[in-house]
């Protein structure tokens, strides 16, 4: 394959790194080459500064009291007995919090700290900063706080009849979509019942943060945050504080899918740092991590999809409802991507799908990837199952024939103006060879479901073969105003550039190396840290910042390319159009100019800022109409399980993956997030589940909550990516983390049905739900 893409739709198959990385032009930089993070290297060795390495003359250290209780009255606090401990230096509460604004991404519904009522189990009541970590928690533990304890509504079916729990009531979104003719009906209908659990990012680098009090009285905030500015202005408001008197340094991001951005952890820590005044640190224990952020909205759905005696889909009936926790957060957006993406990336004619998130008082529910588009895929693509059943068609085939296609309408009335390959996809996975079974080999290198040392009897093996098709939105939806801004500066042949887009793994920071390495030609690119003296870039997540900030780049990158070039053509009387920069030469049309980039900088000191917005979108209607979303992303997943039909363990074997791209950037980066999406979707598959008991979370430590390990992570084949270049993304390339989390737990359900014959609704997979008829090849 050449190293970029024409403009036409190209297909792409994936060969081994190595043979890739030979397949491509010989370059050291720019975009469609393998560059390297720059971290990397100090990441490998320990050397990367993260917030936990940070210290501070005269550090304190701070601990935060949680509520025990899901919901309960607030009687009183008290202080005193913490307060007189000898090494403690402050003790805060509600009542020292200033401001009168409340914590939320887009929200602002939750109080900083509780104040009359707590709403969910580890909800923070109180906080304390004293000269040693153990002195503080013991602190914080000796806070007398009286409670009332008050019945919990768990069940989020019964939060609608249930007394407010919330001033704003318990109902935050109701979206009633219609869509064709509402008396339509099929000659096949199945019907199915579905539960998606609570998965948790659980970031594996400790959450922790340093405040510094300012001399205005303000604060200074450094921590692995993925929205500097919108945590400034929230923290501000909540402080009492002017935006300038509150600043951000972004450290080091040990991975973020979301829970990065939640203000319950930082608010504590620079209030207690105001009131101290002394720098605070606060490192969280893995208990508190899952106490404190937010997770996948646990949601109930249930279906009914009517198609003709063909497998051809004539409505889909759905009803989707969102367990929200005890606050809002950005559940009414997550609402909107499960009520739009229902029915899937399938053509329906005609839907009817009913949408509700409602707030209870279970921990609170955010942003984590594919949020509300994964929960719908592993309902939509149960019913395919059900229905290829019934009709007694291959599963892929009944997919094959309802697939969606670039000019389609989704149920909302948008239609699908990007590039939406599905039949391409579903038919590279299912054209790839499936692996060996295990009869073909020694038993005794068999790797038997339960890990290495598994139980299971060879004979209660079964073999399944599941197909899975999904898509998400990138970028923002609804009327977001998705916008970065970006500088770039050369001086002598080195670039800069500066941008608050932040770096959490995703590769934005190699990305924009790239780009104005392809730009300008420069070998030498640096990526300015991060802090909210830079303009804002937004959040991270859904693809934003490759669309957003890296277009952000490109735009600036092309001025200063303007600004270089102008001069040099102008000496030759032509325009700067004709002039090209290529493998750190400049060059004109016609080979009378032919200079060195480095030459052409000597000297000069060249530098433009640009913002990239893309184009708006618009609310969902009452109707659940409306073109809500910028851009969509597709995949198709197959998965290859052995199941022991007696123990109902389960391996993945293999994940064979078709993937939607647009372009490809640097290909070892993007590999690398597919197979990271694809082992997150697993884990949500088959191990990842928060127990919450009646509103309490049990085990919230990585024993209880089982997060895939090396060991568990399944051989993932990219065997297709198709490089259609979306035409209003820059670069044309399209978001790839997201997707493979939001079809690989389907894909990996439906091939657990297949191999036992259960219906397998529910998320993750439990044991008795893998015990049944075997129907697969063992």
């Amino acid at each position: 394959m050449n190293d970029q893409a024409t403009d036409a739709a190209a297909v792409t198959m994936i060969p081994p790194p190595a043979a890739r990385e030979q397949d491509r032009r010989e370059a050291r930089h720019g975009l469609g080459t393998s560059l390297p993070p720059a971290e990397a290297e100090a990441k490998v060795l320990g050397t990367h500064p993260y917030t936990a390495d940070l210290w501070a003359e005269g550090l304190l250290w701070a601990a935060v009291l949680r509520s025990p209780h899901p919901h309960a009255r607030i009687r009183n606090i008290d202080v005193s007995e913490a307060a007189g401990m000898p090494g403690v230096r402050t003790v805060v509460t509600h009542a020292d919090v200033t401001g009168d604004a409340g914590l939320g991404r887009t929200v602002t519904d939750r109080p900083p700290l509780a104040a009359d009522l707590v709403r969910y189990h580890g909800e923070p009541v109180a906080a304390v900063a004293a000269d040693h970590p153990e002195t503080a928690r013991l602190a914080a533990a000796a806070i007398v706080v009286e409670y009332e304890v008050l019945d919990a509504v768990t069940d989020p079916e019964k939060a609608f009849e249930a007394p407010p729990l919330h001033p704003d009531g318990n109902l935050i979104r109701h979206i009633p979509l219609r869509h064709g003719d509402p008396g339509a009906t099929g000659e096949i209908v199945v019907e199915g019942l579905y539960r998606i659990g609570r998965q948790d990012p659980a970031p594996i680098g400790a959450e922790s943060g340093l405040a510094v009090p300012r001399p205005d009285g303000g604060v200074e905030v450094y921590t692995a945050t993925t929205d500097p500015h919108g945590d400034r202005d929230r923290l501000a408001a909540c402080l009492g504080l002017a935006q300038e008197q509150v600043k951000i340094y972004v450290t080091g991001v040990p991975g973020a899918l979301g829970d990065r951005e939640d203000l319950g952890f930082q608010l504590p820590l620079a209030l207690l740092a105001i009131r101290s005044g002394s720098p605070v640190k606060l490192t969280a224990t893995r208990e508190e991590s899952f106490l404190g952020h937010a997770h996948r909205h646990p949601t109930l759905l249930r279906y009914w999809h009517h198609a003709d005696r063909e497998g051809k889909l004539v409505k889909v009936e759905a009803q989707v409802l969102m367990d929200a926790g005890a606050y809002a957060d950005d559940s009414a957006e997550a609402l909107a991507a499960a009520v739009s993406f229902a029915a899937g990336p399938y053509v329906v004619p005609n839907a009817a799908v009913d949408g509700w998130v409602v707030r209870t008082n279970n921990p609170p529910a955010g942003y984590v990837r594919g949020e509300g588009a994964m929960q719908v895929c592993a309902a939509y693509e149960g019913q395919m199952d059900k229905l290829a059943a019934r009709l007694g068609l291959d599963p892929a085939e009944v997919r094959a024939r309802n697939v969606l296609g670039t000019g389609d309408p989704l149920p909302t009335g948008q239609s699908v103006t990007c590039p939406a390959p599905v039949a391409e996809l579903l038919a590279a996975v299912r054209e790839a060879p499936l692996p060996a079974l295990p009869k073909d080999g020694p038993v005794e290198d068999w790797l038997l479901p339960g890990g290495p040392d598994g139980a299971a009897d060879p004979g209660a093996v079964r073999r399944g073969v599941g197909y899975a098709l999904g898509m998400v939105h990138m970028l923002g939806a609804e009327g977001a105003d998705e916008v970065s801004t970006a500088t770039v500066k050369v001086e002598g042949s080195v670039a800069t550039v500066l941008c608050a887009a932040v770096e959490t793994g995703q590769g934005f920071a190699t990305l924009a190396r790239q780009i104005v390495q392809d730009v300008l030609g420069v070998d030498e690119v640096h990526v300015a840290p991060i802090d909210t003296d830079l303009p804002a870039a937004g959040p991270g997540g859904r693809g934003r910042h490759t669309w957003v900030s890296g277009g952000a780049v490109e735009r600036a990158a092309k001025m200063v390319r303007t600004q270089l070039l102008q001069p040099l053509a102008a000496n030759f009387g032509m325009s700067a159009e004709l002039l090209s920069i290529a493998d750190g030469k400049i060059t004109s049309y016609d080979g009378v100019l032919s200079t060195t980039v480095r030459e052409a900088l000597e000297g000069k000191e060249l530098w433009a800022t640009a913002q990239c917005r893309p184009h708006p979108t618009e609310p969902l209607n009452e109707a659940g109409r409306g073109d809500a979303f910028v851009g969509l992303a597709f995949a198709a997943v197959r998965a290859v399980v052995d199941v022991d039909v007696e123990l109902g363990a389960v391996r993945v074997v293999e994940m064979a993956i078709a993937q939607d791209v647009g372009r490809v950037l640097n290909p070892r980066q993007l590999r690398a997030r597919i197979e990271a999406g694809v082992t997150q979707g697993v884990g949500a598959a088959l191990t990842e589940h928060l127990r919450v008991v009646r509103g309490v979370v049990r085990r919230a430590d990585l024993s209880g909550y089982a997060l895939p390990t090396a060991l568990d992570a399944p051989d993932v084949r990219i065997v297709r990516l198709v490089e259609e270049r979306d035409v209003v993304a820059p670069f044309g390339a399209k978001a790839v983390s997201a997707v493979p989390v939001v079809v690989s737990p389907a894909a990996v359900a439906a091939a657990v049905r297949a191999a036992t014959g259960r219906p397998v609704n529910r998320l993750p997979i439990r044991p008795q739900a893998a015990v049944g008829v075997p129907n697969g090849d063992g």
